[in-house]
């Protein structure tokens, strides 16, 4: 399989990493700290076309292809992860979603904002007690006698960008009885009366990506803003995260890649029993074993864009590929930021270098999206059929 990028995907990465570079990287650090949304460098991100790549230009997008996205995620996240989490949840979580299940008018409405990075989008699908177990939501959504609206009563955990968004996603139960197939996608507007924002969470990492509760209470839907038919929620939901997992597989390779080339730098400077730390075979062994992972990780992902590129044309399911990428990048990045911090020693573990943060952004790739071991549970089921 050849992953070299076509003139245009080339293009895109150059742009990606000239602005994490120039924009992103000097600031990251700051708004790890203080835990401040960076609108302006998110706003910047939307006028080059980077949170919305994959959206058609009628729609407010770049109108690129799944490796575009990858090649740019990297760039992004190699420089911060918070930035990173913000674009993808805009472009995969969001964007994809409304886009694939929407009507012409939903799109317009509430993907072209969005795109242009004019304003933010959010995932609401968690719940205090339903994160791995999606099914099991208790936020619901009772149609009027009149069948003009839905009043939707919900609470939902994590969401990413929620203290800021104007629009969201959001999962509610229309049929108790139904179980999974009685799960319907809405689109809200946060600037309606009924919903709440909650508490912010202070995070371990990617501080700078807000995240909160929300909920809402006798929020009024029009019927218009049904993402989908009655019963297709947890589809979308499923086929939504399908897609997302390949963004944080990317994520979890740009901030594995900021890691291993701090590290390279680091043991060709640092000496110790006079000379180059790197001179060491133990040094040796872990910067082996750091880039071989990095670049394992990479092709996975690459390979999962790619197959998702395939399934577009021909209808089929990615859930494997994109399963595979996450998992296995996202534990190549904890990994390889364990690594370097173990390399830097102390220096590692001070907050005067990106390291430690390299190290705190990369466990959530762990975790959000789902789970390693729900990965696991996934590729197993898929390939053996057995439940």
């Amino acid at each position: 399989m050849d992953f070299k990028l076509t003139e245009e995907q080339q293009m895109i990465q150059d742009a990606a990493r000239d602005f994490a570079e120039n924009a992103i990287m000097p600031v990251a650090a700051e708004f790890d700290v203080s835990g401040e949304f960076p609108m302006e460098t998110i706003k910047a991100m939307g006028e080059l076309g980077l949170m919305g790549i994959e959206v058609p230009e009628e729609y407010g997008g770049a109108g690129l292809d799944a490796v575009s996205y990858v090649v740019a995620m990297i760039e992004i996240a190699r420089a911060d992860g918070a930035h990173s989490t913000i674009m993808s949840v805009n472009n995969t979580l969001y964007c994809n979603g409304i886009l694939t299940y929407g009507t012409e008018q939903q799109k317009q409405q509430f993907v072209r904002p969005v795109a242009d990075g004019s304003v933010i989008g959010a995932y609401a699908l968690t719940e205090p007690q339903s994160g791995s177990d999606a099914s099991n939501m208790r936020s619901r959504a009772i149609l009027s006698e009149d069948g003009s609206h839905y009043i939707i009563n919900a609470k939902k955990s994590w969401i990413t960008s929620g203290p800021v968004a104007k629009y969201l996603v959001l999962f509610a139960v229309t049929d108790p009885d139904a179980g999974g197939k009685g799960v319907t996608a809405f689109l809200i507007d946060a600037e309606q009366q009924g919903f709440i924002r909650g508490k912010m969470e202070p995070k371990l990492g990617i501080r700078a990506s807000a995240t909160c509760e929300i909920e809402l209470v006798d929020y009024r839907c029009p019927v218009e803003h049904r993402l989908g038919q009655e019963g297709e929620g947890f589809k979308i939901a499923m086929s939504v995260l399908d897609v997302g997992r390949i963004g944080i597989a990317s994520q979890a390779v740009g901030i594995a890649q900021a890691a291993y080339e701090a590290s390279v730098e680091y043991v060709k400077e640092r000496k110790a029993f006079g000379k180059e730390i790197g001179a060491f075979q133990m040094i040796q062994a872990k910067i082996a074993d750091m880039k071989t992972r990095l670049e394992a990780a990479r092709l996975l992902t690459f390979s999962a864009a790619c197959k998702k590129q395939e399934c577009q044309q021909t209808g089929e399911r990615f859930t494997v590929n994109g399963s595979m990428a996450k998992l296995f990048a996202s534990e190549a990045a904890m990994w390889i930021t364990h690594q370097a911090v173990q390399i830097h020693g102390g220096m590692g573990y001070s907050k005067e270098m990106p390291i430690e943060r390299y190290f705190r952004d990369a466990k959530i790739t762990e975790i959000y999206e789902g789970t390693s071991e729900i990965q696991r549970m996934v590729i197993a089921r898929m390939e053996t059929g057995l439940r």
